[in-house]
């Protein structure tokens, strides 16, 4: 599983020409699924991206999780992030999840962090979607279980 997080002033995401999702400060999330993947998997990147440390203090250190900041999470499929850019000109996705696959844990993912966190929107599966932002800092880190 791979998350692309990004620091942000505010974020949305829109279908079809209609938003549905949207944040103010916080971070956004672009997930994707790997064939490998597994429900524990997507537990153990949960649990990093919660506690992960990006957000200053009273310092201006990076010391400061998502929930201590009460930030929002705008969660994004997003399975290009699982390409092989190593050769060639045009990306491989065969260590991405099938779709039903990617799905079925996108989805897991969403429902348990909703359960975890009430700031949450999202991005739909499979749609063709329009992601609108403002990377605050810039601040973006790249987390790969």
């Amino acid at each position: 599983m791979i998350a692309l997080l990004q620091r942000v002033s505010c974020a949305s995401v829109e279908v079809n020409k209609k938003i549905v999702g949207n944040i103010n400060a916080g971070m956004l999330v672009f997930l994707a699924v790997q064939k490998h993947d597994t429900l524990n998997i997507a537990d153990q990147m949960l649990h990093r991206i919660m506690a992960y440390r990006m957000f200053a203090d009273e310092h201006n250190k990076m010391n400061k999780n998502i929930k201590e900041i009460a930030g929002g999470i705008l969660l994004v499929p997003q399975f290009t992030l699982a390409a092989d850019t190593k050769k060639g000109l045009r990306p491989n996705f065969s260590s991405a999840a099938s779709p039903d696959q990617g799905e079925q844990l996108f989805d897991y993912f969403l429902d348990k962090l909703k359960a975890e966190y009430d700031k949450v929107s999202a991005g739909v599966f499979g749609a063709d979607m329009q992601v609108k932002l403002t990377n605050n800092g810039p601040v973006t880190f790249w987390l790969q279980i």
